[in-house]
This record gives structure tokens, sequence and C-alpha cells, in this order.
């Protein structure tokens, strides 16, 4: 079975342009993953958004001098497409050499070619370099899993018969692991992040039993927002939660990264970069 992405520019060589072109944003349907998941737009069991962070955000003022930038981009998660990464960058590449008179006008012009591809209301946000220093780095919640003894069985695709609840008293906490890795399924290069994990509900989550589901993903070839929904899903089929939150920090490639967000509730999401971004 062919792979939606495999039209993008995704593991082709590609001329780099210069000139503002939004034409080069490639929307890829989110239905094809939804229906491998057993999803429907109708019956998404979470809502959330996709962070892309740019860091090769530049343009240049109408006196010539050129501005750098980094871009935040809240991609909503029940959006009708994503859009291929690739495309995103060559878009945003194309932007170098075009004028705009502030960052304010820059927004504008983003919010509406990404809300155009997305096919849902993007939101955006330019920000200086001051700006993003203040932020600072974030830390993670909750406990860090990554020191437990577990053994591996294998890393070709996810695993979630090996996840483990014990029922009890009602439980609330949060767990992290910065051991995800899985593979883009066109060009099979590593992806690399961090997972948060965040519930409360009746059945306590097995903390080994999860590091080794996650470890798991290993060699699995996917994008980052379908690894992060179908982590939620298994979680939530398993611990029946009343809360469940699930998300990943990818490290940047081609100066972006994506960090989607997946929650059975509203939540007010964190998108302070991490030590490793």
């Amino acid at each position: 079975m062919h792979h939606p992405a495999e039209h993008s520019p995704l593991g082709k060589s590609s001329e780099y342009v210069s000139s503002y072109s939004p034409e080069l944003l490639f929307p890829i349907s989110r239905v094809t993953k939804w229906n491998e998941l057993g999803l429907t737009a109708a019956t998404l069991p979470y809502q959330g958004v996709d962070f892309w962070n740019c860091y090769e955000l530049s343009w240049l003022t109408p006196s010539g001098k050129p501005v750098v930038a980094i871009g935040e981009f809240a991609i909503p998660a029940d959006s009708p497409s994503i859009i291929e990464s690739k495309s995103f960058k060559l878009y945003l590449n194309s932007l170098n050499q075009s004028v705009y008179a502030s960052a304010a006008e820059l927004e504008q012009v983003l919010a509406r070619d990404l809300s155009a591809a997305a096919g849902a209301p993007v939101a955006v946000r330019v920000r200086s370099l001051t700006a993003a220093e203040a932020e600072g780095v974030a830390s993670l919640p909750g406990i860090c899993i990554d020191e437990l003894d577990v053994t591996i069985g294998g890393y070709e695709h996810p695993q979630p018969e090996l996840l483990r609840a014990e029922a009890g008293q009602t439980v609330e906490e949060t767990l992290h692991s910065h051991l995800l890795k899985s593979n883009c399924p066109v060009t099979g290069q590593p992806d690399w992040g961090t997972v948060v994990v965040a519930y409360r509900g009746a059945n306590r989550l097995d903390h080994a039993s999860f590091l080794a589901y996650l470890v798991s993903f290993r060699q699995h070839a996917d994008f980052h927002e379908q690894c992060v929904e179908r982590m939620f899903l298994d979680l939530k089929r398993l611990l029946a939660p009343e809360l469940l939150t699930v998300y990943a920090r990818y490290v940047r490639r081609g100066g972006l990264d994506i960090n989607p967000y997946r929650s059975t509730h509203a939540v007010q999401a964190d998108n302070r970069r991490l030590v490793r971004q």
C-alpha cells in the first residue's frame, strides 16, 4: 500500500525557491490514518493540537534588511489535513527574499496559507529571539521511567500487548520518557522524541510495561502525529481513564520540530522547548 505522502517532495531532490510560493505546501489528509486506527472525523476520542516550531524563519524589511525569528504554528488535531514537513520547510524558505513591513503582517500571511492547507484555522506566532530566550527551556512533569530495568523483545512495530495495568484505588500521575524513536514512513530517517503521559483513573499503568511498549516503536514507520494518536488509543483502551493526555516533543529536522498533543479534555499545552530541542 502506498503512503499518502508518496507524491509529496519528501525524499526527493527539490529546487530551492526563494520567492513567495504558497503552492509549495502539500496537504496530506488525516482520513487515511484515522481509518487505519478505526477513527473518523466524527468519532475522534481526543482533542488537541500539533505545535510546529520553525527555527529558520527569515524575511526582508522594506529597506531590504533581513530579519530572523522563530515561528510557532498550532494546527488543530481535528483538521482535515496535516502538512507534509518538507513542503512546509520549502514554503518557509520561499519567504526568505520576500518583503514584509512587520512580523504582524507576516503572521497574517502565514495564518492564511497554513489554514488553507490544513483545512482549519492555524494559529501563528512569530517570536523574536529575545522573546524566545526569555521563555526559557521547560522541565518535564512527573516521573522519568528511563532507568527502569526492562527486557526488550522487538522493535519493528508497536506492541500494545506489552501494556499492563493494575486495578485499585484512583490514581493520578504523570510519566515521561526520552526513549521514543520512530522512522519517517517515506525516507526511513529516524525521528527522536520525548513522550509525556498524564492520566487519572481507577487503573494504574505499569511503568515498566509502558517503557517496553514505547521502545517497540523504535523501527516503526509513521508520522509523529500518528505515533502519538496510536499511544493515546492504546492507553485509553487499557486504562479506561477519567482523564488522559499524551504528547510528544520531537527533535527538529530541517529547522522544524513537531509536537503533537492529544487529550480527553481541554489542556493548556506548554510549547516551551525541551533541552533536547
